[in-house]
């Protein structure tokens, strides 16, 4: 199979199959003309890649649940060290929320702290906002 019709069927850009294709996670032999010929499990290869890389998992993660398949496990996640690159996904995810929500909650601070100082008269001000609405 072509890789157009691999793109088409997996729902991404043919881009993104040869971005994949570099990172040794799909592969395909070349036919004479030089063109990639894909075979069939290409296509659930790629959806698995691109559907983890939505979840926030990187492509170059996603080798564990790429594995699982090709040994004949019907979902991806069926194998050990699937279950664990979600667990580090998890750990990864959660500390980027924490530190996303100290930042946020810096930035309240500030813009409370900037309202309060503003002055009443001052036709540049901004209206002050509900902090309340914010937090």
């Amino acid at each position: 199979m072509r890789i157009g019709e691999v793109a088409r069927q997996a729902g991404v850009t043919i881009k993104a199959v040869r971005y994949y294709e570099s990172l040794g996670l799909v592969s395909a032999q070349r036919l004479g003309n030089g063109y990639r010929d894909y075979d069939d499990r290409a296509v659930r290869l790629v959806r698995e890649v691109h559907a983890l890389g939505a979840l926030g998992i990187k492509a170059e993660q996603t080798r564990p649940f790429l594995d699982c398949l090709v040994s004949g496990n019907a979902e991806g996640d069926d194998c050990p060290a699937s279950l664990e690159t979600y667990r580090s996904a998890i750990t990864d995810m959660s500390a980027r929320i924490a530190d996303l929500t100290e930042r946020r909650d810096a930035l309240v601070e500030l813009l409370a702290k900037a309202s309060d100082r503003a002055e009443p008269l001052c036709d540049l001000t901004p209206t002050r906002l509900d902090l309340q609405e914010i937090r």
